[in-house]
């Protein structure tokens, strides 16, 4: 049966967080918290639970002082009752046990804690080897490493064809934080994927919790190696709200039907395990809820936290919203864009008042008095073939002396948000467009996106350029920034770039090519793009012989019924020639802007920086491949980046290897972030880490990004066109913070998306079969990275027919002896060791619970499995 939509008066859904504070608790009737209860009471007051947080004047002081630490918490997706923040020494995590200890934070909130003494440290036992000690690993690697950034999908080709392939759109293919292209798109731990039913039945949110695995002890911890203890904290105050306060889940009646709260509220039941239960007003419910709860039992909900009192175990909310079935596509869309905060509301009329209203809009004259004409210059655009946003074009004509002059043009988009109006604000409070794998949600109006700034061929467009002379060694002679317009010739895909590129004597057909304009040929094009090929190839083998790092995950691409948007099937992207063209000008585009905004305004560039690894999380990986054998140097980001390179063989097993160990490598990693020059001293403090330059920023997507615009208004008031925005250094940086948090939320929501399509390709295609490689062992259960589809999962031994497992440590690596309880009763039982880099078969096979899947092992000589890297290449050829 169906049902209506059952709203409330709430600001809508997709408002941007943070616009306004939630309704509190009035008008819902008292809260739990406020019932009496005797057996909670003492001496007529009602006993608290969580501590009352600290005043401000307090906290300012304490924090001043350096007695508090504040940090971003951290809750991990595997065991919620674990949360951490960053230590600012860069060392070990500081860990908070539990809930109480964590005081009503949700995951994501800026807070500030109180260390406990030393007796309360956390005991980090040895035989553990569950390196979930160091925190909530979410996959945050930064764009900039992984080259292929943000799984940006464009939707064009739904209509053209039954099957569409939504493919990696490379984030301007600026790899800037080496970790390349996959941001681990499925962290298995994330959100509600990570619960796995095992077995024996038993519903848990991580690893089977033992004893053995780390534990808190009142013993002397003074006798303990320092190695073994992690230095834990209580939260005293939130200094920030960043967690949405919304969640995704289900309604459940009250156990206890008799209570005066049965009559007045229902539970809700969060998919995500890291934020609290929550009692709503039955009023908000449907209104036949209560008789008939049953038909409700796979509907979800979303729901607003609007408080949580001292004394209570639950939060208090507000029902928002009946999404649909669970499982389904777009109400598990809607629900993970609602609890990250993402404003997916259409645009307001005051707000598309501000776009040009006379169309078809042409460029007015006097700009072509401010600007450089290079509309008759061979200008193109490469991105994939499904593209709509094109913030980028390319031109590269040979010059005297066997030089060339290469440009760089991004779409003008300041010139189309004017500071202070309705639009900018609305581009701001968003500050990035968030790419899921079915569709986009677009910064700014589709107007704007695909139209007026897209560089779409043979049309007249606005731009800024980058134009340099380099030698064909990619060497710099001369550098100019202006305003232009250009007019593409076409645009071409990735893999026309690529046929380019490795048929570079071959006249391709004009059948396999776009349309070219007729002031140009296609042999042009195709001369350009191999000419910056061969510039891009020594600007990159430069940059890495310079020290920079790139960390390559795999990455997955869905394929898309046309009719119905379920996912078909899935493979591994490439990461081509083509993509590391584009990649290199974008980075050098990038650099270059960066140098000119800081060499002008010092204390008012916007830029990007990427920190240095987190040194303890980095040593115990020094440590781990030491016990491995693995001659690594971790002394830099070049030094790690030539022994990820050289180490490893490209046998099936090698490679496997690599992807790894890559893996592990991303974990250390940083995020990188946008700041203001004037509010961080010294410069080493503005150096990113894995490019391995003095400064670096984002100036190549201003369609999609916020901070991009934000570079151009700097860049224009840097070359005369108009004044430095009036914004205070202090401004700047909040502006700065926003948009990293808002590509934070961006890039967990695409991952989330990537997910939920790959959990449903199980449901209705599995179970899949894969080799998989272990990373880590733990007593009762071993972590995998599956190779066919780059998604890491916890294999429990209790979800595989055992007779017995035995855990061992030999010498210092972890090992699990498994004993298959034979299928015959005349075989004998058949043995298998598991340890760390072991190669092993899994199967993903989807649970009964929507869109939660496991896997199990695949059972020593068993027959039917494929080889995934045949299987890949063929798929691929």
């Amino acid at each position: 049966m169906s049902h209506p939509d059952y709203r409330l008066n709430l600001r809508p859904l997709g408002t941007p967080r943070g616009t306004s504070s939630l309704a509190g608790p009035r008008g819902v009737g008292a809260s739990p918290g406020d019932k009496k209860s005797k057996s909670k009471t003492i001496r007529g007051k009602k006993k608290s639970i969580f501590e009352t947080y600290l005043s401000k004047e307090d906290v300012s002081e304490g924090l001043k002082r350096g007695t508090l630490i504040q940090g971003v918490l951290r809750i991990n997706p595997k065991k919620f009752h674990e949360a951490f923040i960053p230590s600012p020494d860069g060392d070990r995590d500081i860990f908070i046990d539990g809930v109480v200890a964590r005081n009503r934070a949700l995951n994501g909130d800026l807070v500030v804690v109180n260390l406990l003494p030393e007796e309360q440290l956390k005991v980090i036992k040895p035989e553990s080897d569950d390196k979930e000690t160091e925190g909530a690993y979410e996959s945050d690697l930064p764009e900039e490493l992984c080259g292929s950034h943000l799984l940006q999908q464009s939707l064009k080709g739904y209509n053209d064809s039954p099957d569409v392939i939504i493919e990696a759109q490379f984030d301007d293919s600026d790899s800037e934080d080496g970790r390349g292209n996959t941001q681990n798109a499925l962290v298995d731990g994330v959100k509600k994927l990570s619960v796995c039913v095992h077995a024996k039945g038993k519903e848990d949110a991580g690893a089977p919790v033992t004893k053995d695995e780390n534990t808190f002890m009142s013993q002397d911890t003074r006798a303990l190696p320092e190695k073994s203890l992690q230095r834990s904290a209580k939260v005293v105050y939130i200094l920030e709200k960043k967690h949405s306060r919304a969640a995704t889940g289900f309604l459940k009646l009250l156990a206890d039907r008799n209570s005066e709260l049965f009559r007045k509220y229902a539970l809700f039941s969060p998919s995500d395990h890291r934020v609290p239960r929550i009692y709503v007003p039955l009023k908000d419910c449907p209104q036949d809820f209560v008789t008939r709860p049953k038909d409700y039992a796979n509907t979800l909900f979303i729901c607003r936290i609007v408080d949580w009192k001292e004394d209570c175990n639950f939060a208090l909310g507000q029902l928002a919203k009946s999404l649909g079935q669970a499982g389904e596509i777009e109400p598990e869309t809607e629900g993970i864009l609602t609890e990250y905060g993402v404003d997916f509301s259409d645009f307001s009329s005051e707000v598309l008042e501000c776009l040009p209203q006379g169309l078809p809009w042409t460029i007015p004259p006097e700009e072509f008095s401010k600007r450089r004409d290079l509309r008759k210059d061979c200008v193109f655009t490469i991105d994939p073939s499904t593209a709509r946003d094109l913030d980028d074009a390319l031109s590269c004509k040979p010059v005297a002396d066997g030089n060339f002059e290469v440009g760089v043009h991004i779409a003008d988009v300041s010139y189309f948000v004017p500071e202070g109006s309705s639009l900018d604000k609305v581009a701001a409070e968003r500050a990035t467009s968030v790419y899921l794998v079915q569709k986009v949600v677009p910064m700014l109006p589709r107007l704007l996106c695909e139209e007026l700034c897209s560089l779409n061929p043979m049309t007249d467009k606005l731009t800024f350029s980058v134009i340099w002379t380099l030698t064909p060694k990619g060497k710099i002679l001369s550098e100019w920034f202006g305003q232009t317009i250009i007019r593409s010739c076409t645009k071409l895909s990735y893999e026309h770039a690529q046929s380019m590129i490795e048929g570079p004597t071959r006249k391709i057909p004009e059948k396999e090519l776009p349309p070219v304009s007729p002031e140009h040929t296609s042999e042009e094009v195709h001369r350009a793009v191999l000419n910056l090929h061969g510039i891009a190839k020594e600007l990159r083998q430069q940059r890495f012989a310079g020290g920079a790092l790139r960390l390559d995950q795999l990455k997955l691409v869905f394929t898309l019924d046309h009719e119905t948007g379920l996912p078909q099937g899935c493979h591994i992207y490439e990461y081509r020639d083509s993509n590391k063209l584009v990649e290199e000008f974008m980075l050098l585009a990038n650099m270059a802007v960066a140098r000119k905004i800081h060499c002008t305004f010092p204390e008012r560039a916007l830029l990007r920086r990427h920190p240095p690894p987190q040194t303890k999380m980095l040593n115990d990986l020094v440590e781990f491949c030491d016990q491995m054998g693995l001659p690594m140097d971790f002394s830099s980001a070049g030094a790690l980046h030539k022994s990820l390179m050289e180490t490893f063989g490209d046998d099936k097993y090698s490679r496997a290897q690599k992807e790894v160990l890559t893996n592990m490598c991303s974990r250390p990693m940083q995020m990188a972030s946008y700041f203001c020059s004037g509010v961080l001293q010294g410069q080493a403090q503005l150096r990113h880490y894995a490019l391995n330059v003095p400064l670096y920023t984002h100036f190549t997507s201003p369609i999609r990004r916020f901070a991009d615009v934000l570079v151009h208004r700097l860049l224009a008031a840097t070359l005369g066109y108009r004044e430095l925005p009036d914004v205070e250094p202090d401004a700047l940086q909040k502006q700065a913070d926003h948009c990293n948090d808002r590509r934070m939320a961006s890039k967990r929501v695409q991952e989330l998306s990537a997910s939920l399509f790959f959990a449903i390709l199980v449901k209705e295609s599995g179970p899949l079969e894969s080799e998989a490689m272990v990373m880590g062992v733990l007593s009762q259960a071993f972590d995998v990275l599956v190779l066919r589809y780059g998604v890491q999962k916890r294999v429990y031994c209790n979800a595989l027919p055992l007779r017995s497992y035995r855990f061992q440590k030999v010498g210092k690596k972890p090992e699990l002896t498994l004993v298959w309880e034979p299928e015959d009763a005349e075989q004998e039982p058949a043995q298998q060791v598991v340890s760390i880099f072991s190669l092993v078969e899994v199967v993903l096979r989807a649970e009964t619970t929507a869109l939660k899947y496991s896997a199990i092992l695949k059972r020593p000589g068993t027959e039917g499995l494929l080889d995934w890297q045949d299987e890949l290449e063929e798929e691929q050829d």
